[in-house]
């Protein structure tokens, strides 16, 4: 009898070690992906000499000579203020560009799907360098090199292949029959997608905003390319321009401009996680 008892034990035993493994592996990832933050906020607290002697991993005491010099020297709160506003604008464009363009690609399929894939295929395959060149001139043409608007522009057009085929699927998943059904009550394909569709699509349209948003805050070679203005220049590129007059990086000053390079996105990514989920929840319990 003792055998049954024991066969039945050993899957109890064994989930509970795959529990645990799973869970230590996971903390490790989160450790692994945590430290390099919690590094950047002590070497933002140190000074010159202690980041080049590396005589502790710990600060000898609060710097906060290095945050002063991001803000007021730097000007560090200039940048975020365009970054957030180059990538706000960005992100909510693409979304009106990529919205009713999945709709449209995913409710006709046949050529129109095929050509919208390859498309797609097509942009993901060639580097940002080998078009900077051409899209240079044409912005150059339209007069709006150093201005936040085309910046913009180039953001949305980078942005758009991937933010459309992950509305695709999304689009795809809503069932036709809700199409339909507006459709012989009378309303039209306009009203269908706002009526209908967006308000289903809230927890993807929410998803590929975010990322939008992150994609156009973290890019680099493009503003540096396209902004000349110190006034202008995105948190990215200022950061670069973290030198002294010796040509030497200026760590502590660089390290607190990067910790405030990284409030905003942190802030908008839970403002929009809290969202997603909400809309996720509210999208599951509705009748």
């Amino acid at each position: 009898m003792a055998r049954p008892l024991l066969s039945r034990a050993r899957p109890v035993w064994t989930r509970r070690l795959v529990r645990t493994g799973l869970f230590l592996v996971l903390m490790l990832y989160v450790v692994f992906m945590a430290f390099p933050l919690f590094w950047l906020v002590l070497t933002s607290f140190k000074t010159q000499g202690e980041v080049v002697m590396a005589t502790s991993f710990w600060p000898q005491g609060l710097h906060w000579a290095n945050y002063r010099d991001a803000l007021f020297t730097q000007g560090i709160f200039q940048s975020v203020k365009n970054s957030l506003k180059v990538s706000l604008v960005a992100a909510l464009a693409t979304l009106a560009v990529a919205a009713p363009a999945a709709y449209v690609t995913a409710r006709r399929g046949g050529l129109v799907e095929k050509l919208f894939r390859g498309w797609i295929l097509a942009t993901q395959t060639f580097p940002h360098i080998l078009i900077i060149v051409p899209l240079f001139i044409i912005l150059a043409g339209l007069s709006l090199t150093n201005t936040h608007t085309g910046l913009s522009l180039v953001y949305v057009v980078a942005n758009l292949p991937f933010v459309l085929w992950m509305l695709f699927g999304y689009v795809r998943s809503v069932p036709v029959e809700l199409e339909e059904a507006a459709a012989v009550d009378g309303a039209s394909g306009t009203q269908i997608l706002i009526h209908i569709l967006i308000p289903l699509m809230i927890p993807g349209l929410v998803a590929t905003g975010m990322y939008a948003f992150i994609t156009a805050w973290n890019e680099f070679f493009f503003a540096l390319v396209l902004l000349k203005e110190p006034e202008l220049l995105t948190i990215q590129v200022n950061l670069a321009r973290f030198r002294g007059v010796e040509g030497f990086v200026r760590w502590g000053p660089l390290a607190a401009g990067s910790v405030l390079a990284t409030l905003p996105a942190l802030a908008v990514f839970a403002f929009v996680q809290r969202g997603l989920i909400a809309g996720l929840m509210a999208g599951s319990l509705k009748q």
